[in-house]
């Protein structure tokens, strides 16, 4: 269990830490010369008889309101508060912002230490112990217990050791889940270690000999040693204090700072300047407006940025709304992080945040569609030590809504193999078109989208009767235009097994639907099939056809080339149709040319062999080499696909 120190500057934080445990935090020599906490400073007692097993650290974070920044980065990964109060003072400004931020990082468990008690009369202690009570009682940390202390005389210290040790061997282990990722709040050089990250692993678990990645940047490293909770260990987890001993050959001192992180090599957690959020502004605070500039506090990082309401124009004191955090550099958050929100002078703590999407679209932040996956996204928040709520998203999510899987295992930096055992687990079907390209639909919206595309074929057969079908991507357009093309694909070889829809090449169609002209165009193709057949290897051109019948010259292309379609014909050049039975016996003849001479077909003896100009047979092999029938090599034009049929 790791508890953390929270109250005013002078309180005596530091003190009470040293006469629990021995151990002085306060480790740089200008926070020992002025008696002051600049950073936050660590202690591993030794567990007392009948405690061995169980694990005590404490955390003592700066109580002066310049150092708040610091705080934050001790305070992010900590179990439990000890709330310092002085019986003298008693409740400070600092007292309060500390209690309000541990609140907002989803602390629930505190004990309070009333210091500074062999200073005042016991009436004093009484009455500072009543506003204490009083003021708790108007927090998630109503009832907790109190202990009246000396840091003199050490009075009082051993029953509040005793009852912190007594919650430590009763701390349960927490869920570990996710990726490993730890948020770094010191690095140094340890001479004859090498380069070492200290931190709080927000996920997973690391072992010793584990590839890690660094961000920003990315370099690659490997965990050389391990430290938890200050001993030595083969394995860390998540809610750990850890010491990483890091080796590689892109490891360097000066590439690592407070706010970077230590992450699993294969994670997908990238930096990002937008982030959707879910925002409870503090009671105590103004109304927030829209884009409001603050400060931005995430776990040991700090950056600026603006908020964006989503759901309004100004957020009330007390009241939570959906926010998109835009922010002047990245943060490196998933799913469920918090964030603490100061305002725009870094003087007060505004509100806390908790991370919902990590890559939100640019546009249609406010669209109903969108508010709604947000407030999905909202109801999957884990609590303290809990795990992700995967059941929750399902039945949020409105008809006709898929789920990116591949996105949403990236934002809640799980493995791609949960989510889709928890879709299959709701009831939802998975549809992948690759690694990269996975979605989950409810049944009855396949089926939907299923009558949707056989409807849209319908009313294609009817508008279009020549057409062997509709076009895939262009069926996807008119049938599911916000699908993305990779998955219409995946999602046709499905509908196809059930035989009511066919393929016929990049066409798709009913399975009963006969391509057939219209009525005007059967009367016109009657005219002009006579006139392709009395010259079949040297038919006349479109003009030629055209100025025979007298009809517009656009008109009989428009005629020839859904005669195409049909099969009737083929268009061998921009002006040149020739019927289907005329190419199937110019294929012949290429294939009995080809069978006696190894070079291939040339152009001069197929020309012979057809009976028409050197440029018009140039043509036509040139047909054959564009469909795939024959290749060009050298001179000639040999035969590759002998199976092909002209038909």
């Amino acid at each position: 269990m790791i508890v953390g120190t929270a109250g005013h500057v002078d309180h005596g934080k530091t003190a009470l830490i040293r006469g629990l445990t021995g151990i002085a935090t306060d480790r740089l020599k200008e926070e020992q010369a002025r008696g002051l906490t600049i950073e936050p400073g660590y202690a591993y007692p030794t567990p007392p008889p009948g405690s061995e097993g169980a694990v005590l650290g404490f955390i003592d974070v700066p109580g002066h309101e310049r150092f708040i920044a610091n705080m934050l980065a001790g305070a992010a990964g900590i179990d439990a508060m000890l709330l310092v109060v002085a019986a003298d003072d008693g409740i400070m400004p600092q007292s309060v912002e500390h209690l309000r931020i541990l609140e907002l990082l989803g602390v629930e468990r505190a004990w309070v230490a009333l210091t500074k008690c062999d200073r005042v009369d016991a009436a004093r202690v009484q009455q500072v112990r009543a506003e204490i009570t009083a003021w708790l009682a108007q927090t998630r940390f109503a009832g907790a217990p109190l202990f009246a202390v000396s840091n003199l005389s050490g009075a009082g210290q051993a029953a509040l050791g005793d009852a912190l040790w007594a919650a430590a061997r009763a701390q349960t282990a927490r869920r570990v889940s996710g990726g490993f990722r730890l948020a770094v709040d010191r690095a140094f050089v340890k001479q004859g270690a090498g380069v070492v990250v200290t931190g709080t692993i927000r996920s997973g678990e690391v072992r010793q000999g584990d590839n890690v990645c660094l961000l920003p940047g990315g370099a690659s490293a490997r965990v050389r040693a391990l430290r938890a909770q200050n001993r030595e260990v083969a394995l860390a987890r998540h809610g750990e204090r850890c010491a990483l001993n890091l080796s590689g050959s892109e490891v360097e001192r000066g590439t690592l700072s407070r706010g970077d992180w230590v992450v699993a090599a294969d994670s997908r957690v990238e930096g990002r300047q937008r982030l959707d959020v879910t925002l409870a502004l503090l009671s105590e605070a103004e109304p927030l407006k829209h884009w409001t500039p603050v400060h931005l506090h995430h776990l040991s990082a700090h950056v600026t940025g603006h908020v964006s309401l989503l759901e309004g124009e100004t957020l009330a004191p007390g009241q939570t709304m959906l926010a998109q955090l835009v922010l002047a550099a990245p943060l490196h958050a998933a799913h469920g992080d918090a964030l603490i929100v100061r305002d725009h002078g870094a003087s007060r703590t505004l509100a806390g945040a908790r991370v919902l999407d990590v890559a939100p679209p640019r546009r249609g932040a406010r669209q109903p569609a969108r508010l709604a996956w947000l407030q999905a996204l909202r109801a999957m928040l884990p609590e303290a030590d809990g795990e992700v709520q995967l059941a929750a998203l399902w039945p949020r999510l409105a008809s006709g809504q898929s789920v990116d899987l591949v996105a949403l295992a990236a934002n809640l930096d799980l493995p791609a193999a949960v989510l889709d055992e928890a879709a299959a687990q709701a009831g939802w079907v998975v549809i992948a078109a690759d690694a990269a390209t996975r979605h989950a639909f409810r049944v009855d919206d396949l089926a939907a989208r299923y009558a949707a595309v056989v409807a849209r074929l319908g009313q294609v057969h009817v508008e279009e009767p020549a057409m062997r079908g509709a076009e895939i991507d262009r069926l996807r357009r008119m049938s599911a235009p916000a699908l993305p093309p990779a998955l219409f694909r995946p999602l046709l070889e499905r509908w196809k097994a059930g035989g009511e829809i066919v393929q016929h090449g990049p066409f798709i169609a009913l399975a009963d639907h006969r391509a057939t002209l219209g009525e005007a165009d059967a009367a016109r193709w009657q005219a002009v099939r006579p006139l392709l057949a009395q010259t079949p290897f040297e038919p006349p051109r479109v003009r030629d056809i055209a100025m025979t019948l007298g009809v517009d010259e656009g008109e009989i292309r428009t005629l020839l080339r859904r005669t195409a379609l049909l099969g009737e014909v083929y268009q061998l050049r921009h002006d040149h149709f020739f019927l289907t039975p005329h190419v199937a016996q110019l294929a012949d003849w290429v294939r009995e040319l080809a069978a006696c001479s190894p070079e291939g077909v040339v152009a001069s003896a197929f020309r012979d062999r057809v009976g028409c100009g050197r440029k018009l047979a140039v043509a036509m092999l040139e047909f054959f080499d564009r469909v795939g029938f024959t290749r060009r090599v050298g001179d000639g034009h040999k035969v590759i696909r002998q199976d092909m049929l002209f038909t």
